[in-house]
């Protein structure tokens, strides 16, 4: 008789192929191109215009810093390597432009209002929500770091909503005890475009999700509890995934409801921590939750130079 474990995770993997390597290959390369990042239109508009008040006036535009530290998480640069890193680049280019110094780039960060940046109109998606943490350097590091001694690492939350095509159309950093329901909700709630399908795993089992999901004439797709029971949330979507699950099993659901799309979201988690860093570097609540919107337009701005196109060519 075969084990548990050998039931719930088959020997065998499927094998993937690249359909599209060479193009992919060269969306690689072109995400270390500079030019990508530091745009023409970003260089056009890098001082800010005046605001014709009484006051000092804005050197650089909201443009600029964000660029600036575009580029420090980017390339995972300190604030004054990054002033550093500008002005060599600019002297290259040979432009005449200043660059804000570190203090500017870290007073400026904390209220940049950045959208979160779409590379086009979105259709009827496939929306996959999902939930992960981020380290972040707290007293209790800084405590053992000076006195000696194990500190406790303090994380942060990323919630993410992703679209079928790899794309973040969703995005919201909250504390670790934030329920990921809750926010889930809001993502179905204000994401653009028509929802055909909302997939996440058992935190986002709610009446409340359904009901959001259902309003905008969405599918779920979400594995209830083992121990749920028809009836038990009032919600007729929810009761027929429980009777579906009782017939056929769990895993056969999976594969038939396609829940397994839920990895686009953890691919997405992947991607952001191999990139860009499993932690955030801010310190300031506010910074972060900045910084964790730009890491976000990032990993959209490389989705549209190119992402793989994969098959599955072994089961």
């Amino acid at each position: 008789m075969p084990s548990t474990k050998s039931r719930v995770h088959p020997k065998y993997k499927t094998k993937y192929r690249v359909s599209n390597w060479s193009d992919y290959d060269r969306a690689l390369v072109e995400r270390g191109n500079l030019t990508i990042w530091l745009s023409s239109d970003a260089i056009g508009k890098w001082n800010a215009k005046p605001t014709r008040r009484r006051g000092g006036q804005r050197k650089y535009s909201d443009l600029a810093i964000e660029t600036a530290l575009t580029l420090r998480l980017l390339f995972k640069l300190p604030l004054r390597q990054v002033e550093g890193f500008l002005r060599s680049v600019f002297d290259l280019m040979g432009l005449a432009l200043d660059v804000p110094d570190h203090t500017t780039l870290s007073r400026r960060g904390k209220r940049l209002k950045v959208p979160l940046r779409l590379s086009r109109k979105l259709g009827r998606i496939d929306l996959v929500i999902d939930s992960s943490g981020l380290a972040i350097f707290g007293e209790g590091e800084w405590a053992a770091a000076k006195h000696g001694g194990k500190g406790v690492r303090g994380w942060n939350k990323l919630h993410i909503g992703v679209g079928g095509d790899g794309v973040i159309v969703g995005q919201r950093l909250t504390e670790a005890s934030v329920d990921d329901g809750k926010v889930g909700v809001g993502f179905v709630d204000r994401v653009l475009g028509k929802i055909r399908r909302v997939t996440g795993d058992g935190a986002y089992d709610s009446r409340a999700l359904y009901d959001a999901a259902i309003s905008r004439g969405a599918k779920v797709v979400v594995p209830p509890i083992k121990t749920a029971q028809t009836g038990g949330r009032g919600c007729r979507a929810r009761d027929q995934i429980i009777r579906r699950i009782r017939k056929v099993g769990r895993r056969q659901w999976k594969q038939e409801s396609g829940y397994h799309q839920q990895a686009r979201a953890e691919n997405t988690f992947m991607r952001y921590k191999r990139m860009l860093g499993d932690r955030l570097h801010s310190r300031d609540a506010d910074a972060q939750a900045v910084e964790a919107r730009f890491a976000c337009n990032i990993l959209n701005r490389m989705a549209e130079l190119g992402m793989p196109a994969s098959y599955a060519v072994r089961m």
